[in-house]
């Protein structure tokens, strides 16, 4: 069966409610500026107090995760990898929990593969990415680990269509991609200290960053004017709500992989990457066992929805090309990766030995 969306434009859709317009808006940025919500406010037709008031209601239904600050791992020196790894069966819950011990693993999901269990892992600049990885290999009861890090970054930006009224294969161009990475970046003590205050949840009041700035010692003026040069260095992307996919309706998720050929990967994954329903778009490397080239991910309010924009970015743009659509059947750990954690290092000292 094929499934598509319904055709552009066949009947006229709704105006978005200013409610729709401020979920929608608060993933893409918030303004650091003394009053955000009140400039986002006025952008969406509401009151500051409305939206404060519709934020604060989201967040305790549990919808609204977070707001805080989303900062490229690599620009900050950090390694990280996707991580790929069979398990026997009976095994896997167990291999999961030695997993998710680790305090550098931020995603840790049973998918529909024989690679059963996949997880994201990152590691400060002084650590051996491979040597945790191995050792979680050895610790966890994994017959295969296999390290899948970003070759090259097309996409990467979580934005939820809150109103359900995007059409499946709506374009737009990505935000962020490995262009606005700069690899050898001299992190500051500065940049440290922003990264520690502004990756905590900023409460939804109507001065959101006035803690922060007293931990700084700086100025709104001083803390914006830094996370402008954060930004143009690519070490911050922005600072934006983060939902609960599942809160949010988005219940089910689908990663496409796509054994695009090396020659047609760079035009094949720009394209992939403009289609709004990705959230990640990677190029990644290949092995005898696994043949996929290109990585998307993509969320719907169910499976036909999720495997209706996987099929749009076939139809449109892989008419032709093997691919295979991996889905969660198991949520093991998703928790954001906090930078300079002392956890990390008690962690790296108790297993490795090595770190200090």
């Amino acid at each position: 069966m094929t499934v598509t969306s319904p055709p552009a434009g066949a009947t006229p859709k709704p105006r978005l409610t200013p409610r729709e317009k401020l979920l929608n808006r608060i993933q893409k940025d918030i303004p650091i500026v003394g009053r955000p919500y009140r400039v986002i406010a006025e952008e969406v037709g509401l009151s500051e107090a409305e939206a404060l008031e519709i934020l604060r209601e989201v967040k305790a239904q549990g919808v609204l995760r977070q707001v805080s600050a989303i900062f490229d791992t690599r620009t900050l020196g950090y390694k990280s990898s996707l991580v790929a790894a069979v398990y026997a069966e009976d095994g896997l819950d167990a291999g999961a929990e030695v997993v998710n011990g680790h305090p550098g693993v931020s995603h840790n999901y049973k998918r529909n593969h024989d690679f059963n269990l996949w997880y994201t892992i990152a590691v400060p600049p002084e650590s051996d990415l491979e040597a945790h990885v191995q050792k979680l290999h050895e610790t966890s009861g994994a017959q295969l680990t296999r390290l899948m890090p970003t070759l090259h970054l097309f996409k990467i930006g979580v934005e939820f269509d809150m109103s359900g009224q995007e059409d499946w294969n709506a374009k737009a161009k990505p935000q962020y991609t490995s262009e606005q990475r700069n690899i050898g970046y001299a992190v500051t003590d500065l940049d440290r200290a922003f990264v520690t205050e502004f990756q905590k949840d900023l409460p939804v009041t109507e001065e959101p960053y006035a803690d922060a700035c007293a931990a700084l010692g700086l100025s709104i003026e001083e803390v914006s004017a830094h996370a402008q040069e954060m930004k143009e260095a690519g070490a911050l992307r922005r600072v934006s709500a983060v939902f609960r996919h599942q809160k949010a309706g988005f219940t089910f998720n689908a990663m496409g992989v796509w054994a695009v050929p090396q020659d047609e990967v760079a035009e094949t994954g720009r394209r992939m990457a403009e289609f709004k329903a990705v959230s990640h778009c990677y190029l990644r490397p290949t092995y005898p066992e696994w043949p996929y080239t290109i990585f998307t991910m993509v969320h719907g309010r169910s499976k036909e929805e999720a495997f209706g924009k996987i099929e749009a970015i076939e139809q449109e743009v892989a008419n032709g090309i093997d691919y295979a659509i991996l889905y969660s059947t198991k949520e093991y750990k998703k928790v954001r990766l906090e930078f300079y954690k002392p956890e990390f290092y008690e962690w790296a000292r108790e297993n490795l030995g090595t770190e200090a």
